[in-house]
């Protein structure tokens, strides 16, 4: 038996462009969402986690209706051909609704930008923010002098951004109070350093990074009321956006179908490790994409570029698809491979649950505690790779494209000596390991300042190892409890749980974010992952017998998402 390398390439494009789309729409639709459209974190989470719902949704069926489906090209290729070229119009459709909103915001309330483009990557000193808090205030005084805002939303907006609601005595050096959280006003914290240090006046990376905090939630605001007051391009963007996620849903099930429709059994472990690696490299390209644009850094750009590449190179990778892959001759050459090798034999069909194995009730309760502990660190992970791309910009002030590139990287290096660890020691001890590594990384972020940014990359290398470790293992301690027709079944399982995380976090951590900052966003992420230890360390089962692998390529074979 040897594996067709170029057909299960050919075949791998679908989820290729799959890939490359997911990769772009995590990194930008959350800024866009934020910066151009004004949504808090919340909103934007919960717009960012509708991917994953649809996903839930949609997957299965589509999945479904294909097994069913039958036609001249194949049961899966028209519902590829279908939802790549609707997708791919609707994301670059995407381009118009962006461009026209940064208009609005130019001629509605051109300071949003120009006073970004001030402030951004600038240390000021203490008289030059009450400079900026003292024009901010004057900016919202007019917006309610000219009745574009009543008077409650402009105590709001002072309460919030201006004032705080701290109730502590800012004559006390020893006040501290702000300090602990991000809710005490632009004025609290220069009130702080003028009874701390009114000598020197001196602004901390901490004070820095406060007030910018503010400063960007005055933006945030501003951009709100332009959306608030002029909807339909929201409505229409999200309608757009919409109906490429629909798109994308349709056909994720159908593509990935495909390899095992073309592929022996035998064979499908070393195809699939063919294919992941593959979505890895759609991402690292995506990445590459955003850097070479000059997309991942600042805020009030044309995003245009990436739409449209990412739209035209999915239309591209759907002609060469086309092109070279033909599904029915495929499938018959590998019906006819399944004859030769006496693989065509079916399984004795299970008639009744009596006949399946029933787990015992050690083996129920490590499937839980390994289902629990995929939540927790997908809580964690997922809430990073979606806020990310509005975090390092203005926490940072670094692109969000290169330290995920670089994790991306690092990650692909360690799969192999990764898997021949785990033969070692075993999948659970491997996986506690990358627990440890993953919590640290987080954990050592939100020490970070711009001016120590520059080790995100260290950090996100580390971090792609240290995410590698858990997912190269995770899986296939699900599946090792699963025994014969029942891997589907525990298949389901773990997506399930991997995506109820995907939908929740986004949303819990942009309303963490909302209260506390952006800040906020690691510890967030350290403490789930965390948590993920305690359950992985009770699971007794899903360790499975040391069988050495065809091929080091086999070691890519763990689903990249």
């Amino acid at each position: 038996m040897k594996l067709n390398y170029k057909k299960v390439f050919l075949v791998g494009l679908a989820f290729f462009l799959i890939s490359l789309f997911n990769q772009t729409y995590d990194s930008v639709i959350s800024k866009i969402l934020i910066d151009k459209f004004g949504l808090n974190q919340t909103w934007s989470g919960a717009v960012m986690a509708l991917d994953n719902v649809l996903a839930l949704i949609l997957i299965p069926i589509f999945g479904a209706i294909s097994d069913r489906h039958n036609s001249k090209i194949g049961k899966r290729t028209p519902f590829i051909i279908v939802g790549t070229i609707v997708a791919a119009f609707a994301f670059i459709g995407l381009t118009f609704s962006d461009n026209y909103q940064r208009t609005m915001i130019e001629t509605q309330d051109a300071a949003i930008i120009s006073d970004y483009n001030n402030v951004y990557g600038e240390n000021f000193t203490y008289s030059e923010w009450v400079d900026i808090k003292d024009d901010i205030v004057q900016q919202w005084t007019t917006l309610k002098n000219d009745n574009v805002i009543t008077q409650e939303e402009y105590d709001n907006f002072i309460l919030q951004v201006i004032d705080g609601d701290d109730t502590g005595d800012i004559t006390d050096p020893n006040h501290i109070e702000y300090r602990a959280d991000h809710r005490n006003g632009m004025q609290e914290i220069l009130d702080y350093i003028l009874a701390t240090d009114p000598e020197n006046l001196e602004i901390t990376n901490r004070d820095s990074l406060d007030l910018k905090e503010y400063f960007y939630l005055h933006l945030n605001q501003k951009t709100l009321l332009i959306t608030v007051k002029s909807p339909t391009n929201f409505i229409v963007f999200m309608l757009i956006l919409f109906v490429a996620l629909v798109a994308m849903a349709t056909f994720r099930s159908p593509a990935v179908a495909l390899m095992p429709d073309v592929t022996i059994k035998p064979l499908r472990s070393k195809a699939n490790a063919i294919i992941n690696l593959m979505g890895s490299f759609a991402a690292i390209l995506s990445y590459v994409l955003l850097i070479v644009f000059k997309l991942d850094k600042l805020s009030y750009i044309n995003y245009g570029p990436a739409f449209v590449t990412v739209g035209i190179l999915m239309l591209v990778l759907l002609g060469i698809f086309l092109w070279k892959v033909k599904e029915p001759k495929l499938v018959a050459e590998k019906e006819a491979e399944d004859k030769v090798y006496g693989l065509d034999k079916e399984e004795a069909p299970v008639t009744s649950d009596s006949e399946q194995e029933t787990l015992s009730k050690s083996k129920k309760i490590s499937l839980i505690l390994i289902l629990s502990s995929v939540f927790l660190w997908f809580f964690g992970y997922n809430a990073v790779t979606t806020k990310l791309s509005d975090y390092a910009p203005k926490v940072l002030e670094l692109g969000f494209s290169l330290p995920p590139l670089v994790g991306h990287g690092a990650a692909l290096i360690a799969f192999i000596p990764i898997g021949i660890l785990a033969t070692k020691i075993g999948r659970r001890k491997t996986i506690l390991m990358g627990i440890v590594l993953l919590t640290i990384c987080f954990g050592s972020i939100y020490f970070l300042t711009p001016d120590t940014a520059f080790i995100m990359y260290v950090i996100f290398g580390l971090t792609g190892i240290g995410w590698a470790t858990i997912n190269v293992n995770s899986y296939p301690m699900v599946v090792e409890l699963a025994k014969g027709p029942n891997v589907g079944k525990y298949t389901g399982y773990y997506y399930t749980f991997s995506m109820a995380a995907q939908i929740l976090t986004p949303v819990l951590s942009g309303m963490l974010m909302d209260e506390f900052g952006r800040r906020i966003l690691f510890p967030y992420s350290a403490f789930f992952v965390a948590m993920s230890f305690i359950t992985m360390f009770f699971v007794k089962h899903g360790d499975a017998k040391v069988i050495k692998k065809a091929s080091t390529l086999e070691n890519f074979d763990v689903d990249m998402d």
